[in-house]
């Protein structure tokens, strides 16, 4: 990759993530082990496979999940490269 500012391939892909975790409108929380079965299963490469290692263990609701894994994005200055999610 050129520089923090390029698009990744693989831009967009934890938002794939969180949407699917919270898909069904009934899921209100997820545990942190359902994130990480769902990133790898997303098959992420190692910078977001990294973020998602970095919660720390508890229950997310969408808005909690998303603060945390943007504040990981944001910290390694890689929202221009792989996205932020909401």
């Amino acid at each position: 990759m050129g520089s923090n500012t390029d698009r990744s391939p693989h831009y967009g892909a934890l938002q794939d993530v969180v949407d699917g975790l919270f898909a069904d409108t009934c899921v209100e929380a997820v545990r942190r082990l359902d994130v990480v079965i769902a990133a790898e299963a997303a098959d992420l490469p190692a910078d977001l496979s990294e973020v998602i290692s970095l919660l720390p263990p508890g229950t997310y609701t969408r808005l909690r999940l998303c603060d945390q894994i943007n504040s990981s994005i944001g910290g390694h200055a890689w929202g221009q490269v792989y996205g932020t999610v909401e």
